[in-house]
């Protein structure tokens, strides 16, 4: 009796030691991948910090030459600052789509719109070197904001994914990880500019 009772106690010992290693796999690589959409998360925030930053330099720049346009620059300086407001991803995520729907309004995004009849109405922006200089770090800002967008929208996806595969859900509910948001296009993006070369 005592061998059968020592070769149970090893397989359960066995057992335990391969659930225990499978428990602690999967908490290590939720513990990673969370990590990995907190980096992610921290590359989107440096760009709309980026982005935050260069907004008073443009509409400084434009203000100065072009100021009865006021209320498009309030609004946009009033999404900026809601914007660095923000502390939670939640917020941010919504405080950026206000703060880009802002920017399109007022032309600084998109193809043409309210910008462009600015810089025709005021064709000395054309000429000012700070203005093109602000204007093209703006569009650069833009595109590394999308593709840190992308990476952290991946990220998550990713964590996400895992987070909710078997048995990986138990390890995550025990443990409190919780679901990450993705970052998602504003309503204004989700609809093509319209561009009239009629006038």
């Amino acid at each position: 009796m005592g061998k059968i009772a020592l070769v149970i106690l090893g397989v359960i010992i066995l057992f335990a030691l391969i659930i225990g290693g499978a428990a602690l796999s999967s908490y290590n690589n939720l513990v990673t991948k969370r990590n990995d959409v907190d980096k992610q998360w921290s590359q989107v925030e440096n760009q709309m910090q980026r982005r935050a930053d260069l907004i008073p330099n443009i509409v400084g720049t434009v203000k100065g030459i072009a100021g009865q346009e006021k209320e498009v620059f309030t609004r946009i300086a009033e999404a900026r600052s809601r914007l660095l407001s923000a502390t939670t991803p939640e917020e941010k995520i919504d405080a950026d789509g206000k703060l880009t729907q802002a920017m399109r309004d007022g032309g600084l995004l998109g193809s043409g719109g309210r910008f462009l009849m600015i810089t025709e109405q005021y064709p000395q922006l054309k000429s000012n070197e700070n203005f093109m200089r602000l204007q093209d770090e703006l569009a650069g800002t833009e595109n590394r904001m999308a593709v840190a967008r992308r990476d952290y929208n991946e990220s998550v996806t990713d964590y996400n994914t895992t987070k909710q595969k078997f048995p990986t859900v138990l390890i995550a509910g025990l443990m409190g990880f919780k679901d990450k948001p993705l970052f998602k296009a504003d309503e204004g993006a989700k609809t093509a500019p319209k561009v009239d070369f009629s006038n």
